[in-house]
């Protein structure tokens, strides 16, 4: 068994799904390992992590819309609110969602299904600079 390790950096413009398939794909190649299991962990306890479509942005847009609506701004009786009103519900968009993923490498490529990508989900409002921390265990 080999063991690899990396961080990637991904530079958000504000709320939004932010795909880094191809950075994620790339790193796993260059690794030569045949089989294995990489684990995605986001640093972050308002972005998450995701599976989802990748063809469709409609995808995307749809997801943003529902955890708007499903996690609005403004709820008053709120307390964590000292650093903005997006706060709060970023946290809890987060606690809804994933902060690690776990992918299976076969033939030295992620076994993604054809319309699967992996996307950051930041849910603060501002940009942010995110770190997703993927480690490779195969042969």
């Amino acid at each position: 068994m080999k063991q690899a390790q990396t961080t990637l950096t991904i530079d958000t413009r504000g709320r939004g799904l932010y795909e880094f398939t191809g950075e994620a794909a790339a790193w796993v190649g260059r690794q030569g390992m045949a089989a294995g299991l990489v684990t995605l962990f986001v640093r972050h306890t308002s972005a998450s992590l995701t599976i989802q479509e990748n063809a469709d942005p409609d995808v995307r847009r749809d997801l943003e819309e529902f955890f708007a609506r499903l996690v609005p701004e403004g709820m008053p009786w709120l307390r964590h609110t000292m650093e903005g009103p997006d706060d709060m519900p970023a946290h809890i968009k987060g606690a809804l969602t994933d902060v690690s993923l776990s992918v299976p490498v076969t033939g030295g490529r992620l076994a993604l299904g054809t319309w699967q990508g992996l996307y950051l989900f930041e849910h603060r409002a501002r940009p942010h600079r995110r770190s997703v921390v993927l480690h490779l265990l195969g042969d």
